[in-house]
């Protein structure tokens, strides 16, 4: 296969000559600003309650974008004025109470409070000092929230602010010596001097024990108990929180590793004409930092480390040390504990249950333990073992991970190991696991409903290239599928849960914003189909090109293997039947769906291609996303392996079924692509 890049394929002169017809494409027009294509909204978030949704938007095609909204009477979006953008929350900045009826948020760096019932809101701090992460605690009596590193917590009845950590940079200062004048000891001279004044001046004495008998008194008197103090030394704090009794505090300490050197990338092209350099990371490989975690326990005013050196599997070798015979025979005799991190501490509603989230930093293994706060040991609820990466959506990995509570006693989250992410729940009193979801198929997004009932969840089940929102029954396991436009459904819950904002996009048409009831099809207060809110994606100079609907297909690789592709076919193939494959970037992203591609430039290039008689694919080859964990790790220890093959095996797709001309196909990418 003959191998050029993407410059290599522009030398055709037609593709390059600028076209006065609106319906003609051109290099120059694909490179053009976006903002001939259109604008699409973005960064969806409801009011606290639920009557507007906001959302990013740009009609106006000005250099950024800004809020606009609409409310449920009125779907007619609305530019918010700077009076209104201003008194706006963060989306997920508030924090409510079980009841939900209070709620409490962080807003330029000061707390404030709301009671949802009457609407009064009360300014909790007004410091110079930046406030963040407020949260309902001491059975929500209190609220707890952070402030230079220390937690703290404001009395919701009497107003009363007091201090829960007492958490120092560095250790505990020394102090110096006496200043001239002062009462510390001196040198022979200085103490002569001292003594004598005191033999001759009556009063020097008298005020002398005066003073050490008031001292003494001061010193008699009972004292509060100072909060314990906690050094970081030459560590970073990281995720302070509190259990929601108030008991328990919980952070992290991260040192970084000594002497580990980063890269340097300069940076030719800047405002002074010099070059600059751009701190980057470390290489890989280079040795990590460490991290410990801790439990303040406020009540026993103790601080318990979590030891990890017994739970399952801490000594386990990864297999690949099996090719090793020499490394392998050394560990075996002097076997250690893997260093881990603690990636979270879930605390249960009532805060007597902690389930702490630990990855291994050789990512071989993530365990889900139990504290048990009586006796302060951890208990296995949950292993999953990789021999490759533990990964896929909402296990930690790309992407972050969530997990959560159903009750005091069930734990839900996510896990691959039925080879995709699905959803399960355990008890922690008897062990049991639940399977919540199952198939070949990925739960890609979870969010648990406010009753606790139901999981509002997306999935690719119909299609690997779809995305469709459900709402899952836990007592039953029933399943209703919510959407119902093929292609991508990116959905908001208004905070009542009685309807979704939907971004939605088809593969030739971006994104869009609709309002639909979170009722299935039939089951509508108000049956209708969803409602189109915005309709700027596509001006009328796109629109006039005839965007094609690449079909996403799948072909067998040399080992047996489904390949999704998206193909772009000729209308009128060129004589000499050239082709063109794209190879995607990141390795782990998914590009053979049916929504508006993030490679939108590509995509119209596909369509340039096509137009000149070229057949284009576009795989999702081995380490894509999308496919659950054998496709993730397909590539493991070996890039340019499985993945090189999925593309020399589209090749061979098109000779074979479309009749191409083997020595003339093109393959281009950038970034993992480029490689």
């Amino acid at each position: 296969m003959q191998k050029t890049a993407i410059a290599t394929l522009l030398f055709l002169v037609s593709f390059t000559g600028f076209s006065q017809d609106p319906s003609k494409l051109t290099v120059e027009k694909i490179m053009r600003d976006p903002k001939w294509i259109g604008t699409s909204p973005s960064g969806t978030f409801w009011s606290h309650d639920g009557t507007k949704l906001y959302f990013l938007w740009n009609p106006e095609k000005a250099p950024s974008d800004s809020i606009y909204y609409i409310t449920i009477a009125n779907k007619t979006p609305v530019k918010a004025t700077v009076g209104e953008k201003q008194a706006l929350n963060a989306q997920g900045n508030i924090n409510y109470n079980l009841a939900r009826n209070q709620q409490v948020y962080a807003k330029d760096g000061d707390i404030f409070y709301t009671d949802t019932k009457t609407g009064n809101t009360k300014r909790i701090t007004q410091t110079l000092d930046i406030e963040s992460n407020p949260q309902f605690s001491f059975n929500e009596t209190k609220i707890a929230f952070n402030r230079s590193q220390n937690l703290y917590a404001w009395d919701i009845a009497s107003g009363e602010t007091i201090q829960l950590t007492n958490i120092k940079t560095g250790d505990a200062p020394t102090g110096g010596g006496p200043r001239t004048g002062g009462s510390g000891s001196g040198n022979q001279q200085e103490n002569w001097l001292k003594n004598d004044q005191l033999q001759y001046f009556q009063v020097l004495k008298e005020r002398k024990e005066k003073r050490e008998a008031g001292e003494m008194y001061t010193k008699n008197l009972p004292k509060e108990k100072e909060l314990r103090s906690i050094s970081l030394e030459d560590k970073t704090l990281q995720g302070v929180s509190i259990s929601p009794d108030g008991r328990f505090v919980s952070y992290r300490l991260f040192k970084t590793a000594g002497g580990a050197k980063t890269t340097i990338v300069p940076n030719y092209v800047t405002e002074t004409g010099f070059t600059t350099d751009i701190p980057g990371r470390t290489k890989v490989g280079s040795q990590q930092g460490s991290s410990e975690y801790f439990i303040y326990d406020r009540t026993r005013d103790t601080v318990f480390s979590i030891k990890t050196d017994s739970i399952p599997g801490i000594q386990d070798l990864p297999d690949f040390v099996n090719d090793y015979p020499k490394q392998l025979e050394e560990k075996k005799k002097k076997p250690s504990n893997r260093p881990v991190t603690v990636l979270s501490a879930s605390w249960s509603p009532a805060g007597g249950n902690a389930v702490f989230d630990i990855r291994s930093l050789d990512n071989k293994d993530r365990w889900l333990l139990l504290w048990d706060t009586a006796n302060s040991k951890l208990k296995l609820l949950d292993r999953q073992r990789d021999e490759a990466w533990i990964g896929g959506p909402g296990t930690g990995g790309f992407g972050g991970g969530n997990t959560g509570w159903l009750d005091e006693n069930n734990f839900w989250y996510r896990s691959e190991v039925s080879g995709y992410s699905h959803l399960y729940a355990v008890n922690l009193l008897t062990g049991q696991k639940k399977t919540l979801t199952s198939g070949q198929y990925e739960v890609q997004q979870v969010q648990l409903s406010r009753d606790k009932k139901y999981f509002f969840i997306v999935t690719n089940e119909v299609h690997p290239g779809e995305q469709h929102f459900y709402r899952l029954t836990i007592a039953d396991g029933k399943k209703e599928k919510i959407t119902t436009m093929t292609g991508a459904n990116q959905v908001t819950v208004s905070p009542d849960e009685k309807n979704l904002a939907i971004l939605y996009s088809y593969s030739n048409k971006p994104w869009e914003l609709f309002l639909q009831e979170n009722l299935p099809a039939g089951r509508q207060v108000n049956p209708a189909p969803p409602i189109q809110v915005t309709n700027k994606a596509q001006t009328e100079e796109f629109k006039a090109y005839s965007w094609k609907d690449p079909e996403v297909i799948s072909f067998k690789a040399r080992d047996g293997a489904n390949v999704y592709a998206r193909l772009y076919k000729p209308a009128n193939p060129h004589p000499n039947k050239p082709a063109v494959i794209f190879v995607h970037g990141a390795g782990y992203l998914q590009n053979a769906h049916k929504w508006w591609s993030s490679y939108f430039r590509e995509y119209m290039f596909h369509n340039l291609l096509a137009d000149n008689g070229y057949h284009v694919i576009d795989i999702d080859y081995r380490g894509s996303a999308g496919y659950g964990r054998d496709w993730r790790t397909g590539i493991y220890r070996f890039m340019g392996g499985k993945d090189l093959d999925d593309n020399t095996d589209a090749a061979k797709y098109l000779v074979s079924q479309f009749g191409v001309d083997p020595k003339r196909v093109g393959i281009y990418g950038g970034s993992y692509g480029g490689f």
